[in-house]
């Protein structure tokens, strides 16, 4: 635990801790541009720079920011959106870096500005020790872009605190919101020591939070906003009936229903960490995740996500998984390879 640090590793969250699997998730440490993450998810306060680019590639809130239920507050009552990083003029809201926006982010952002004016205030990011992670937010918002081009429009200003913008400020800030606006990192820190650090820490949660902030921001507007782009999972035809995927799935997001017949996929997007673990152990490639258009209905509900029938060995009796014709266990094929004829 880092005492003087806005981002906290929570152990309770983290996939590699929900569940036990053969390659380690280790998106943080691979993701952080000052090694400022070890390899057993420790935190070294003197080299993290708190920009946010471990919590927007953490899949389930491993790395979290303590306050981010006060931001989505603050983007839920707000008659108007002001976001700055620390680089930019103090006008409004201070994140710590465009690094905090993932793709679920982004997207309440998009859906806040369909009801008021928004604005994200930054610095020059390319002179930035944070730019790797502006970079990635950057990549993301136009992943978004490309498939939702009728987005509401957000606006995004370079405006790098020099020192002579108190006219830009005073049109953005009331005299009250002046007063009581602390930044990100100051507002944390005052209290952050009077706090038991193993409250948020050690707080577990299904869904991660910028997630949950997208379904509530969006069932606010289903009837105006039918389908957003959605990465979502699909199965193939090439599927073998296996049923292996939904073991290995850390938030139960993949589920089964079977019988010696049938096997039958249950989908929950809005569970789905898009950790892709169940893609990986695919045998028969038959798994990927693809942007979906889906709507509110399906990003909350279950999907009938596949149902296939199983094969079984034309000998034996026992199930296979593989192409050949007639269906045969490996058992059967090795004691008569002469008869196995491969389908096309």
């Amino acid at each position: 635990m880092i005492f003087n640090c806005q981002i906290l590793f929570n152990h309770a969250n983290c996939l590699n801790n929900k569940k036990a699997f053969v390659n380690i998730c280790r998106l943080c440490v691979d993701s952080c541009p000052h090694q400022a993450i070890s390899l057993y998810f420790e935190l070294d306060a003197k080299r993290c720079t708190e920009c946010g680019i471990c919590m927007a590639v953490c899949p389930s809130d491993g790395f979290v920011y303590r306050d981010f239920d006060k931001l989505y507050e603050y983007l839920r009552t707000s008659e108007k959106i002001v976001l700055n990083c620390p680089q930019a003029i103090p006008a409004g809201y201070e994140i710590p870096c465009l690094g905090i926006l993932d793709r679920d982010l982004w997207m309440t952002l998009m859906l806040r500005a369909r009801e008021k004016e928004l604005t994200i205030y930054t610095g020059v990011c390319a002179d930035c020790p944070d730019k790797k992670a502006c970079g990635m937010s950057v990549q993301t918002f136009k992943e978004i872009h490309n498939t939702w081009q009728d987005h509401p429009p957000l606006r995004i200003k370079v405006a790098p605190d020099n020192g002579n913008n108190e006219t830009v400020i005073q049109e953005t800030l009331s005299a009250q919101l002046q007063n009581e606006k602390k930044s990100w990192r100051d507002s944390g820190r005052e209290k952050f020591e009077a706090i038991l650090p193993g409250i948020t820490a050690g707080e577990a949660y299904l869904i991660a939070k910028t997630r949950q902030f997208l379904g509530e921001t969006w069932k606010s507007q289903e009837s105006a906003v039918k389908a957003l782009p959605i990465p979502a999972l699909n199965v193939s035809e090439s599927c073998t009936n296996c049923g292996e995927c939904p073991e290995i799935c850390p938030q139960g997001a993949l589920t089964k229903e079977e019988n010696r017949e049938q096997l039958t996929l249950i989908y929950e997007p809005m569970k789905c960490t898009r950790c892709q673990r169940c893609v990986s152990i695919c045998r028969s490639k038959a798994l990927k995740m693809e942007i979906k258009s889906l709507s509110y209905r399906l990003l909350t509900g279950k999907i009938l996500l596949y149902q296939g029938k199983r094969r079984f060995c034309s000998r034996c009796g026992k199930q296979v998984f593989d192409g050949l014709e007639p269906p045969l266990c490996m058992a059967c094929v090795m004691s008569d390879p002469n008869e196995v004829l491969y389908s096309e």
